[in-house]
């Protein structure tokens, strides 16, 4: 989901793995190239990655690298069973699919007709809004974030999820308007499925798509609880912990948008189908890449849960998938015929980098050269070099045009970089004030006016600076000090005066300091708490929105 990637990028914490495809050796055949791909996967105390190459379907080589099981000692193999997260997401627009293809449903048709927990936002939101991420509901996964879920801790049902969704009271814009990631869409459609046809959506797809297909290992995991024959542990680094790792698997019963379990040996059997067309038809195959029209005019680059694009001059298709410690990439070259799976245990895996890797020794004489090496893709411009003052003059706190969006431009160690949290990016000058965002191979500028100040502009958007960061006195500060609770969460927040600023205390979150922005507004565990005030100008409750939920609202208690 790279997308002028600067500002909604997530950085693993983790060192890169994957190795540039031309320093793999030139005379090598294809399936020496694959191993060298996943060299760094070999030691018995590493976990890793199982992959599948296939042609027209069939696998023309697979193999598995690293540990599935660190305490056993269990390798991985092509027949490991992943939890594959967002993967899951194409799987589910398929049995809509199916549905559809019988009459039962409509991609037209609004979901209140079948999820009436779904509140009226004043505007139909249709199953086909959900599918392309156009809907506006706010993301699952954000939400019980904010009201205090812990990944791995507490368990998450599909009943929790349609539980959240019910109590919201707006959406982030209106359906159709654009394109942002939404979790809830795809649990929701599996809530549809399990009311059209009686059957959960694992009986369902097990009996409709997998069996068929002869996926035997291959199912919707909707309890966590389940043992799961051949399942590959999922791990993360933890810096004393046992070979400095420690288990991180997923412990949620939410299916739809995730929690599909597979093997890269039967993602070939899957595969397959988009020749054959065994299940759905090619109907249905062909609404899997069909692109979203929004509002605009503009198309996404999403499909029935299927990424449409390109690499190389390649069309692809496929999705990537990332739950815990588990990392997924599923990849097809339509017009090659060619695809890969690679499914792997650990975060830092980088399958959609290996995916790509592996493909090139496959389809590198039909690729456009590459264009990318480990400082991603460069700028040819010159470096024009510019005063520190004229550097320092742009520098600042930048705040764009969606709710959580704030940009921090700081001048280090001579250079200009531009911070989202703590994510730094090195701008390079290139003259008139443009730069190349070093790493990321594309060009931003900064306009001045002395009318409307200085905006930081990039490819698909622009930042405005602040005239200045907020310095709350100790009144400010106290003028906050309070406890808040959110209807649409169901939870409180308690923000509180600990030495010389406030911090926000919740029963299962732990401690967070609230740092000022701009005049009452706070940036908060990587969100935006921006507080109102009444008619007497006293503080009555803040909104918090983060990259895919906005406007979340709090209420100050106690009058």
């Amino acid at each position: 989901m790279t997308r002028s990637a600067l500002l909604l990028r997530t950085v693993l914490t983790l060192a890169p793995v994957a190795m540039p495809a031309d320093t793999l050796a030139q005379n090598a055949s294809p399936e020496h190239r694959v191993d060298e791909v996943f060299a760094d996967l070999v030691a018995p105390t590493s976990p890793g990655c199982a992959v599948s190459v296939m042609r027209d379907g069939s696998p023309v080589y697979e193999r598995g690298y690293g540990m599935a099981n660190l305490e056993y000692g269990i390798p991985i193999t092509p027949h490991s069973v992943f939890h594959v997260a967002s993967v899951s997401k194409h799987f589910t627009a398929m049995a809509i699919e199916l549905l559809v293809n019988e009459g039962k449903v409509g991609w037209d048709d609004d979901i209140r007709d079948y999820v009436p927990e779904v509140p009226d936002f004043g505007t139909p939101i249709t199953l086909r809004h959900l599918v392309h991420h156009v809907s506006g509901i706010r993301d699952q996964w954000n939400l019980l974030s904010m009201a205090g879920w812990r990944w791995e801790a507490d368990v998450v049902t599909q009943h929790d999820v349609l539980d959240i969704t019910s109590r919201q009271t707006a959406l982030n814009f209106e359906p159709g308007e654009r394109y942002l990631y939404s979790n809830t869409g795809f649990t929701l459609l599996a809530v549809v499925v399990e009311r059209v046809t009686g059957q959960t959506l694992r009986a369902f797809t097990t009996e409709r798509i997998f069996e068929p297909l002869g996926m035997e290992a291959t199912h919707f995991q909707d309890d966590h609880q389940m043992i799961v024959r051949n399942r590959a542990y999922a791990y993360a680094p933890k810096d004393d912990g046992e070979l400095g790792l420690e288990n991180s698997i997923p412990d949620f019963d939410v299916v739809g948008a995730t929690s599909l379990f597979t093997t890269a040996h039967e993602m070939a059997a899957w595969d397959r189908n988009f020749y054959t067309g065994q299940v759905g038809g090619p109907e249905a195959i062909e609404r899997l890449r069909t692109r979203f029209e929004l509002n605009d005019g503009s198309r996404t680059a999403y499909g029935h849960g299927l990424s449409v694009g390109r690499y190389r001059g390649l069309r692809t298709e496929g999705h990537g998938g990332a739950d815990a410690g588990y990392r997924s990439n599923f990849v097809r070259f339509p017009d090659q015929n060619l695809s890969v799976a690679v499914l792997c245990n650990f975060p830092s895996a980088d399958p959609g980098g290996r995916a790509r890797q592996v493909a090139a020794a496959y389809l590198g004489d039909f690729m456009e050269p590459e264009q990318e090496d480990d400082a991603g893709p460069a700028v040819s411009d010159p470096t024009v070099p510019m005063s520190q003052a004229d550097l320092e003059g742009l520098t600042g706190f930048y705040r764009g045009s969606q709710p959580n969006q704030f940009l921090r431009a700081a001048l280090e160690d001579g250079e200009l970089r531009m911070y989202q949290g703590d994510d730094p990016r090195t701008l390079r000058p290139i003259g008139d004030n443009r730069f190349e965002v070093v790493g990321e191979g594309f060009v931003a500028s900064f306009v001045v006016s002395e009318e409307n100040g200085t905006a930081f502009e990039y490819p698909g958007g622009r930042a405005e600076r602040l005239s200045g960061i907020w310095e709350p006195d100790a009144d400010d500060l106290e003028s906050f000090v309070g406890a808040y609770h959110s209807a649409e969460l169901d939870t409180e927040y308690e923000v509180v005066l600990e030495g010389d600023g406030l911090v926000v205390r919740h029963r299962k979150l732990l401690t967070r300091p609230l740092t000022a922005t701009f005049e009452d507004a706070f940036l908060l565990r990587g969100a935006v708490a921006e507080f109102t005030r009444d008619g007497d100008g006293r503080v009555d409750g803040f909104t918090l929105s983060d990259g895919r939920v906005w406007g979340v609202r709090f209420d100050r208690m106690g009058g």
